[in-house]
């Protein structure tokens, strides 16, 4: 990270993170220390060597075109490029580069750390033998990776990003309350977790995003986003990491 502050402070949270997994029995202590001799935290690539780099800054599109292009000038050029993206256009992105064939989509899911799943995203560009290995090392991961097509949301996103605003304008409506149309879906139709309350997790920011993404490269008004949603995410209640949201998160 370019602030020299907010890389202080993950390598403060990491570490935290791993020392609480230790205290509760769920890694051992050489494991943890084992962990963070791997961590690097850098404000510049210079001099970065790596045989497979993933990006995983904010969804949007040029500050990640950027980011790639400075891995592009900085890496190898064996080296692979991925983007952790919910579903940019991976062809765009690998237009950055000087190595389209070497790009690929990786996204992950929230928490990462728990959540199995890794959609695998080629373009058209993708070399076959890249893919193969970015695959292979997804499974390294202990992850269950699938391959998906290069078209808006991947496969999650396309079926649970539009179920998330039609719960918002079912609460916009009065249908039922946030509590209500989360307990609906859990008891009613077997979710872990309520639309609602996985909205505040991803965060509102980011589904309004991926909602705008959808309309500026499907239909417009199909994925127009509930006027709730926009209202929240103006005045700051973007969910968990605001504190505030559908819900309370104290």
């Amino acid at each position: 990270d370019a602030d020299g502050t907010v890389l202080h402070n993950a390598g403060e949270t990491i570490a935290a993170r791993l020392h609480r997994l230790v205290e509760r029995g769920e890694l051992e202590a050489s494991e943890s220390s084992i962990t963070l001799s791997r961590l690097c935290l850098r404000e510049d690539l210079t001099g970065v060597e790596a045989d497979l780099a993933i990006e995983s800054v904010p969804e949007r599109m040029e500050l990640k075109k950027e980011v790639l292009s400075r891995l592009d000038r900085n890496l190898p050029p064996e080296a692979i490029l991925v983007s952790n993206t919910s579903g940019l256009d991976i062809g765009q992105l690998a237009t950055a580069t000087r190595r389209p064939d070497r790009v690929v989509g990786m996204h992950f899911f929230n928490p990462p750390p728990l959540m199995p799943l890794i959609e695998l995203v080629r373009t058209p560009q993708t070399s076959e033998q890249v893919f193969q290995a970015v695959w292979e090392f997804a499974e390294s991961l202990g992850k269950t990776p699938i391959s998906v097509a290069d078209r808006p949301g991947f496969a999650v996103n396309r079926i649970l990003i539009p179920m998330i605003n039609e719960a918002i304008f079912a609460l916009e409506e009065g249908v039922a309350s946030a509590e209500d149309i989360d307990r609906a879906m859990g008891l009613g139709a077997r979710h872990p977790i309520g639309p609602l309350a996985l909205a505040d997790f991803i965060g509102l920011d980011v589904v309004l995003l991926i909602l705008e993404s959808f309309q500026e490269r499907l239909d417009k008004a199909r994925y127009q986003p509930c006027a709730l949603l926009r209202d929240l995410v103006s005045r700051g209640d973007l969910g968990r990491k605001s504190g505030q949201g559908f819900f309370s998160h104290g």
